[in-house]
C-alpha cells in the first residue's frame, strides 16, 4: 500500500512543550482522523508537515519522496482561519492563488463557487464561518491536489456545515489515489468520515491505525462503590470514583480480570480521549 504520508520521528520544542517522536503513516485512497485534546499537538505537526516550521529531529515523505518534492499543485490545504485577505473577493482569491500553482483550473474553481452558493463578487470578510472554510475547498479541489491537509476545519460549524463537509471528504477519497489528513477536536466528525486514527496526547502518539481498531480496543466500563481491588484499578484508563460508584476505560482484552457486575459498554472516540486525558494528567 502507498503512502500519502509517512512521518518519521517528528520532534520539536516550544518552550515548555514538546512534541515527541511522533510518527504515523496515511495510506492513499483513505481518511484519516487527527485528534486530541487542544494543546496536544496536531497544529505543531500539521505545520512540520506543511514546513510552516522547521522541526527539530524527524523526516516527512509525502507521495514516497522527501516533501520537499511533493510541489503545491499535490497538496491541498485549509485552516480554520483562511489566510486571505478580508477585502478580496470570492472571484479574486482565485486569481491571487492561480501564480501558486502550476496546474490551477480557474473553470473548476469557477464551478465550485457555483457548487457551495458562493457568490464571486462577495469579499471574504462578508461569509460566514462555513462559507469561508468552503472557499477554502474550493480552491484547495481546484489544482488536482492529491492529498488534502485539513486543521479543526469544522470547529464552530452548525452540524448541517460540517455534515456537507464530511460529504465532501468521501467524495474526494472516492479516487483511490487521494488522501485526507483531518486534524478536529470534534470527534463525531472523525467517527463518521475517518478510516484512519492518530490520537495524539502531550505531544506524543497514543495510538495510530485503523479506526475500528481503537474502537475494538477498549469499552467503557462502569461499576459500585468497592467493586474494584487496589490491582484492579490499574487496569481502568482514566479511573473516575464518585459516591455511587466508579467510570472509566479498560481494554477490552482485561475485561476479564474484572469483576463480573462491571457494566462493559461500547465506546466512543471521544470518551476515549477524555479518558486518556484524564490518565495523562492524574499521571503528572
Amino acid at each position: 500500500m502507498n503512502n500519502a504520508i509517512e512521518a518519521r520521528g517528528l520532534c520539536k520544542k516550544y518552550g515548555s512543550f514538546t512534541l515527541k517522536d511522533v510518527s504515523f503513516d496515511l495510506p492513499q485512497g483513505y481518511i484519516m482522523g487527527f485528534i486530541g485534546p487542544n494543546g496536544s499537538g496536531k497544529t505543531t505537526t500539521i505545520k512540520i508537515i506543511l514546513k510552516m516550521i522547521q522541526g527539530d529531529a524527524g523526516a516527512i515523505r509525502l507521495f514516497g519522496a522527501d516533501s520537499a518534492a511533493a510541489g503545491n499543485d499535490r497538496i491541498g490545504v485549509v485552516m480554520d482561519t483562511p489566510l486571505y485577505v478580508d477585502d478580496w473577493t470570492a472571484a479574486g482569491v482565485g486569481r491571487a492563488l492561480a501564480p501558486f500553482y502550476s496546474r490551477w483550473d480557474a473553470g473548476s474553481f469557477a464551478d465550485y463557487l457555483r457548487r457551495f452558493g458562493l457568490e464571486p463578487q462577495k469579499k471574504v470578510k462578508e461569509l460566514s464561518r462555513g462559507m469561508k472554510v468552503k472557499l477554502q475547498i474550493a480552491a484547495a479541489l481546484s489544482h488536482e491536489a492529491k492529498l488534502l491537509i485539513l486543521d479543526e476545519p469544522t470547529s464552530g460549524l452548525d452540524p448541517v456545515a460540517r455534515d456537507e463537509i464530511c460529504d465532501l471528504l468521501h467524495e474526494f477519497v472516492a479516487d483511490e489515489n487521494h488522501s485526507v489528513l483531518f486534524s478536529t477536536h470534534i470527534t463525531s466528525d472523525i467517527e463518521k468520515t475517518a478510516d484512519y486514527i492518530t490520537f495524539i496526547l502531550s505531544g506524543g502518539i497514543s495510538f495510530t491505525g485503523p479506526k475500528d481498531a481503537l474502537l475494538e480496543k477498549y469499552v467503557r466500563v462502569a461499576g459500585g462503590p468497592g467493586d474494584l481491588t487496589a490491582e484492579q484499578k490499574r487496569l481502568v484508563v482514566g479511573l473516575r470514583a464518585h459516591e455511587t460508584g466508579f467510570e472509566g476505560m479498560a481494554e477490552t482484552a482485561n475485561i476479564g480480570k474484572l469483576p463480573g457486575n462491571v457494566v462493559a459498554e461500547k465506546i466512543s472516540l471521544d470518551e476515549i480521549v477524555i479518558f486518556m486525558n484524564r490518565e495523562a494528567k492524574s499521571n503528572g
